[in-house]
Order: structure tokens, then sequence, then C-alpha cells
């Protein structure tokens, strides 16, 4: 047995063990994707020593590229919306913007997507096309529809799919509208994150069909949800335990925070919810519902800790932060932030903080609303 063969067998045997590959028909589909294929452009490993954040390039044939394929770990594969591994000698310290998923989550996901043979699924987000290769296997080439945002990034994953022989419908574009001209599919399954279900995934969808998706927010809580697309043309269905966590797609990130307002001009009270709320995944994701166009930002100000939210939006912020032993909060702007978050927290507590999974997200065509 290669190197190779023995890395991609352990890998499938640990994920067995775990649990995130579970049934027969997906183990053999993953066997039939050899990770490091489509990875032989390299990825980018964390940089260690340096006081900041810094990404370095690893390409085929460096020590540890091999391993790393076949390790049970994201990695990243495109950096500031353009660079690539073969663009960087050193290290660059920028926000990685395409990564392979690390396979647990992606097979744990197909899993959790309940095709039956002959089902017609529609992926959103190729990437580098590892995901779309086990769809392939598993269903065949001629029932899966894939869709990237990039063309370079889809670029590179029709080559590495082509090497395998694998041809299943590649569409470079935006995801997030679906591929009408394919439409209806039995599922579909998107690995990037949004904040809210798209309707043309819908509409795109048969009634009784399943979308398996990350709702994300910008405090950077998401869950996995399973949705159930009924006549009427709304999709309802509960999140999934685990703690998924995608880059948001593009046209749903976050606006450049720009010039803060002047966080002294504001309203000051005590406050019965601290931020230790933002630093729990349950309890903010519970905030995002109450200010979903909030980003967070942590200050030294005054000699204290600052835990301020923005709405770019509204121009609405609020600041809390801790003072003689109890929380207090400083709002501005024309909505108070922190009244929402207060409301929305205090209602999750009287029901007994219920768990994310015992959520369930409505979507219809005037909108998406998640509830407990």
């Amino acid at each position: 047995m290669t190197d190779q063969a023995q890395l991609h067998r352990q890998l499938l045997d640990r994920l067995t063990a775990s649990g995130s590959l579970r049934t027969e028909s997906w183990k053999q589909a993953a066997e039939a994707a050899p990770r490091h294929d489509f990875l032989r452009h390299g990825y980018f490993r964390r940089a260690v020593g340096t006081e900041f954040t810094a990404w370095e390039p690893v390409r085929e044939g460096d020590a540890g590229w091999l391993e790393g394929c076949y390790a049970d770990e994201s990695l990243v594969t495109q950096i500031a919306g353009t660079i690539v591994p073969e663009d960087i000698c050193g290290r660059i310290m920028r926000e990685p913007t395409s990564s392979s998923t690390l396979p647990s989550l992606v097979l744990r996901m197909l899993e959790d997507l309940e095709v039956e043979d002959g089902h017609r699924v529609l992926e959103i987000g190729t990437g580098t096309g590892y995901s779309t290769a086990v769809l392939c296997a598993r269903l065949g080439a001629g029932n899966v529809t894939s869709i990237e945002y990039d063309p370079r990034v889809a670029s590179r994953a029709r080559a590495a799919l082509g090497h395998l022989e694998t041809y299943p419908t590649l569409v470079t574009g935006d995801g997030l509208l679906g591929h009408r001209a394919g439409a209806p599919y039995d599922r579909v399954i998107a690995t990037c994150g949004v904040r809210a279900v798209p309707q043309a995934w819908i509409e795109q969808t048969r009634p009784g069909g399943l979308i398996l998706a990350t709702i994300c927010g910008w405090l950077g809580s998401s869950e996995l949800a399973r949705l159930t697309v009924h006549e009427d043309g709304t999709a309802v269905g509960p999140l999934l335990s685990g703690g998924v966590n995608f880059m948001l797609a593009r046209p749903h990130m976050p606006p450049p925070l720009g010039l803060l307002p002047d966080l002294d001009d504001g309203k000051e009270r005590e406050t019965v919810t601290g931020a230790e709320v933002l630093d729990n995944w349950s309890s903010r994701f519970v905030v995002q519902l109450a200010a979903p166009g909030a980003q967070r930002l942590t200050m030294q100000r005054d000699g204290r800790t600052e835990d301020v939210l923005v709405d770019i939006g509204t121009g609405s912020w609020a600041a809390v932060f801790e003072d003689g032993g109890r929380w207090r909060v400083r709002q501005g702007g024309p909505e108070p932030l922190w009244d929402a978050v207060e409301e929305q927290f205090g209602r999750w507590c009287a029901a007994g903080a219920p768990m994310l999974e015992d959520f369930t997200v409505t979507v219809t065509p005037e909108g998406q609303t998640i509830s407990w």
C-alpha cells in the first residue's frame, strides 16, 4: 500500500470511528475521492512564532504536504480573494477567503443530506471539488450540479475533477441564485455560510426535498439547518447540533466598519446582561437574532475593556463594560441595540435556555425567522 493510500485509509477509519462516516454507501464514495488530488496546488498553514496570524504556503512535494492533505483539518487554499500558495514565498497576514473543509464535516453533512439513489443534488460552493467528487461517486456525476462563485477556484476544481474522469455539471456564478436550468432538485447543500436561506434555493427544490445550509451571523456563531420544502413555497426545519462554521458567501460578508461612532456620545445605564453572552456559542447565536446587523470589536478605553457592537447599516451602537463589579452599557444611534439583546436573551433564559437543536428555521417569501 502506498503512503497516500495508507493515509487515506487511516483517515476514513478515523472518520468511521468518530461517527462522521456512518453508512457503507458514503464510505465507498469517500474511498473514491482521494483528497490530495484536490490540493495539488497546495494550501496555507498557520505560521508559528508570529505575534499576529500569518500564513505560509505548503506545496506539493514539500515536507508534510501529503500528511496535511489527509489530516482532518480545514486547509486554507486562498487568501484575500485572489492569493494562492504558488503566489507566495514567505508569509502573508491577510484573511482566508477559500478553503478545503475538514473531511469529517464534509462527510457528516453528506450523511445529514439524507440522499437516496437517483436523487439530483445542487451544491452551492464547489471549492476545491472534493465534496463534489464524493457526491458524484455516491449519486453519479449526471445527478450533481455544483456552483462556484470564483472563476479561478472553479477552473482548478474542474481540472481536478477531470483528472479523476468525473464530469458533473459545473457552473461559475452566484450560488445564491441557484441554477434554475437544472431545477427541480431533490437536495440542495451549501458549503458556504449564509445569513438567510435564499428564496431561489427553495424555488428550485421540489416539494418534500431538503436544503442543508449553515445559518451564520456577523457575531461569529453559526449552525447547520436542514429545511424541508413545502408545496406553498416555504421551507421549515431544525438546526442540527455541532457548531458548524463556514466562510460566509461573499455577498453575505459584513461591510467594513470604517470610521467608528463617538463611543462617548450615548446614554449609559446599568444592565443585567453582561458581555459574557458574546463569548458563549449558543448565547451569541441568540444575540445575533436580536442584532443581525451588528459587528463586534473589543477595545481598551479608560483603563477597561469595552465590548462594542456596531451596526453600520443603522448607525446604532452599544458599548458594554464592567464597572465596580456591575455591568453597564452605553448606547447610541436610532435603535438601542443592547435593549434588543437584553429582551431576546431574557426570553431565551426564561424558556430554560433551550439547546440550538431545539430551534426551528422558517423561510417564507417574506423572509426568514428563527424561533425556539
